[in-house]
């Protein structure tokens, strides 16, 4: 699943469509950009130009001029892709072609991506590479959930996903099975810094399978660290690693 590193990357390919004018729409795909009619994005999109780009978390939308924002999402295996030949296979879900001939698609082998005018993020927690300290202590250091599991709840703080949580915690030194109200202040504080590091660096690096920690994810791992065997389980649902010394 892409996480906040990926969708950073993919609205910087997103910046590239900034300014030039829709002229066509495919939104034939009804899954994808559901709820809407075949036609209906278009109708609203031709003759407008994206003006800016934005992102929270793995949430991304371009405001227009004078039109209606666009929302994007990436899906599990989605990417976009501007002045590129189309797909094969109509792996192209959605498509603004433009006046000067190029075109932005959303390429999704899978068909989990979305397409959406006027996205609502209102259930969507606070960017997690921009969330303050105050608000991230009142955020994630509440609830009896294994702090793993409050990481990956987007409704906290968006964009952190499996790999992104076990990297920062792993930086922060603190175990995933801890219930996240036990944190002190202190604490949570160590852990919002780990968490923009890790965003920061997954963002220069190509995306959230890098890190210091991260590579080493796999039945047999030993800690980069201090060299101990990672232990492995199941928190929030997800597959998860950590260090049982240093994160004890």
């Amino acid at each position: 699943m892409p996480e906040l590193p990926e969708a950073e990357r993919a609205r910087l390919k997103l910046e590239q469509a900034v300014g030039r004018e829709i002229v066509a729409v495919d939104d034939r795909d009804t899954y994808v950009c559901r709820p809407h009619a075949p036609g209906e994005m278009a109708a609203a999109l031709v003759g407008h130009r994206l003006v800016d780009t934005h992102r929270r978390g793995k949430f991304l939308w371009a405001e227009t001029d004078g039109g209606p924002a666009l929302g994007l999402h990436l899906g599990m295996a989605g990417r976009l892709t501007v002045d590129e030949a189309p797909a094969p296979r109509n792996w192209d879900r959605f498509v603004l072609e433009f006046a000067d001939g190029g075109r932005l698609a959303l390429r999704d082998t899978r068909r989990l991506g979305r397409a959406v005018l006027e996205p609502d993020f209102s259930h969507v927690g606070p960017d997690a590479a921009e969330v303050g300290r105050e608000e991230f202590r009142a955020r994630v250091g509440r609830g009896t959930a294994p702090l793993k599991a409050r990481l990956l709840d987007q409704r906290a703080i968006a964009g952190v996903g499996n790999l992104l949580a076990d990297e920062s915690l792993w930086r922060a030194q603190l175990s995933p099975r801890r219930p996240a109200s036990e944190l002190s202040a202190d604490e949570l504080d160590r852990l919002r810094r780990a968490v923009r590091a890790a965003v920061r660096y997954a963002i220069r690096n190509g995306g959230a399978h890098a890190g210091a920690f991260t590579p080493h994810r796999e039945r047999g791992g030993h800690c980069p660290r201090c060299g101990s065997s990672l232990e492995r389980g199941t928190i929030g649902a997800r597959t998860t690693f950590w260090c049982p010394v240093c994160q004890a």
